[in-house]
């Protein structure tokens, strides 16, 4: 059973393809590499905000919370080893995405994935059954470990496979199912706070096995992509017969060609992480560093992190401040929900600009209220409290239509099979790197900026939205093994990529 289509870019030539349910549902197994990614981020916010796993792991942080009276509002949380807790995860992430980078090129996505399920399973048993940090901690490296496997195959994963003209909807779908991970980790979070005996955020660690089981058993069913199996096996005649069963059409000729092409540049290079600094994969490489970055410090994990000790910052219950988060959660998954289904028409362009825009006004209006409201000592009212929730709210839903998918689906469209792998390793390891100084910094921060904090991380979203307008090209309806073309035609790009291919004629000639 298919929907069919006929794929055609005006730039990308003529692709014939379905969208067929052995795609949906392949790509919906694979993206549970999200929703465990999304879980832990949700997960972890919440149990640091409940007073029994604070007292337990964290006695400095619940005595200075329940018995200092002298200590600023903005301070109360400002724990090295608390945001270590968070942090240690993402250590674990960024150092696991470059020998992903190598698993992946060498033996193809599937094992990736199956690899990182495997891990962060692991990393979920020794997190709900720890007795002491150390445990805790090294449960956390277990799932760094888990998710920079997968964040680095899955995104690859949904873009090879996806048809070009719904290669950004089935792509963003890899943040959708984020959403959906935090959202249930919210859910989860609200609820276990509730059991009496002090024991329920050994539930909402634990739980994080049920994903991680889903993807580490549907991994093995997984099918390879065309462009692995072509790049693994020289095998032309299974990879035709996959790309037919994927595409849901026979007439795949066209973009087999496309892909053995790319195969056979991508075998003459033995080292992608040097070729990858050449100077015709120069905006490849600038976007794989850039779009991470970016997307780091909009400030969405600020939210996502710590959204239940903000809001008990301002001045909310334990319980109002989880079902804030609940709220949170749910107008993020929503939005992502509807970048999933305009991002094909609209453009990614348009997006991000928008959402930039968005999150630049909530984040002004935040630090506005709480630098005129908060003080050190004391809550704010709760009518600007809500009122705070709602910015917030709007924020996430900023985040949520434009760098929050979007910063996955760019990059893993734009790099050549060449150089793919390592520039997917090099977008995980920098999104790792910089979630892991923005975790690590921002207790610290907020107890020094207070309100101030939202300033901050809106001066960034006023640069990255001016890097999107200027240089970023649009990608949408692009096969992705003829994206090269976007960077010729790129007024900017093409003084830097245009020479190369003047000078490679030359050179023929």
């Amino acid at each position: 059973m298919a929907v069919e289509l006929s794929i055609r870019s005006d730039q990308g030539g003529l692709c014939n393809g379905k969208m067929t349910w052995f795609v949906v549902l392949s790509c919906m197994m694979a993206a549970m590499g999200g929703v465990i990614f999304g879980y832990d981020i949700g997960i972890t916010g919440g149990v640091t905000s409940m007073e029994p796993f604070l007292e337990k792991f964290f006695p400095k942080v619940y005595r200075k919370m329940k018995e200092d009276t002298e200590i600023s509002n903005y301070c109360k949380f400002d724990s090295q080893l608390l945001t270590s807790f968070t942090s240690s995860m993402y250590v674990a992430g960024f150092i696991a995405s470059f020998f992903a980078s190598s698993i992946t090129k060498a033996f193809g996505r599937k094992p990736s994935i199956l690899l990182g399920g495997a891990a962060f399973l692991a990393g979920a048993a020794l997190g709900g059954a720890a007795f002491n940090v150390y445990m805790l901690i090294f449960g956390r490296v277990l799932l760094g470990v888990g998710v920079g496997f997968a964040n680095q195959a899955v995104p690859l994963y949904l873009s090879e496979m996806a048809p070009p003209r719904y290669r950004g909807a089935i792509n963003n779908g890899f943040q959708f199912s984020i959403g959906i991970g935090a959202l249930s980790a919210n859910l989860i979070n609200y609820g276990t706070e509730k059991i009496k005996g002090g024991w329920g955020w050994r539930i909402s660690l634990a739980l994080a096995a049920v994903p991680a089981t889903i993807l580490t058993l549907g991994a093995v069913f997984l099918p390879e992509t065309p462009n692995s199996l072509i790049q693994l096996t020289d095998d032309t005649e299974r990879a035709k017969l996959m790309l037919q069963r994927v595409r849901g059409t026979e007439d795949v000729q066209a973009e087999l060609d496309d892909l053995i092409k790319a195969s056979s540049i991508s075998k003459t290079v033995e080292h992608p992480f040097k070729n990858i600094i050449k100077r015709k994969y120069r905006p490849q490489l600038v976007m794989a560093i850039a779009i991470p970055f970016f997307q780091q410090v909009t400030g969405i994990n600020v939210i996502a992190f710590y959204a239940p000790i903000l809001f008990r910052t301002i001045g909310l219950g334990e319980s109002a401040s989880l079902m804030s988060s609940v709220v949170t959660g749910i107008v993020g998954t929503g939005s992502t929900f509807i970048s999933m289904l305009v991002v094909d028409k609209l453009g990614r362009r348009a997006l991000f600009i928008f959402g930039g825009v968005q999150m630049l006004v909530s984040q002004i209006m935040v630090g506005g209220i709480m630098a005129a409201q908060l003080g050190d000592h004391g809550g704010i009212g709760e009518g600007y409290a809500y009122v705070v929730l709602i910015l917030i709210c709007i924020y996430v839903a900023g985040f949520g239509w434009s760098w929050g998918p979007l910063g996955w689906l760019v990059p893993s469209e734009i790099f050549p099979l060449e150089i793919r792998s390592a520039g997917q390793s090099i977008v995980v390891a920098v999104s790792f790197l910089f979630t892991f100084i923005v975790a690590q910094t921002f207790l610290a921060m907020l107890c020094h900026f207070k309100s101030g904090i939202f300033f901050f991380f809106g001066g960034w979203v006023v640069v990255m939205t001016a890097f999107v307008y200027y240089l970023l090209p649009e990608t949408k309806n692009i096969p992705i093994e003829k994206m090269d073309r976007v960077w010729r035609e790129h007024g900017f790009w093409n003084k830097i990529v245009g020479e190369m291919d003047e000078q490679t004629k030359i050179e023929a000639a």
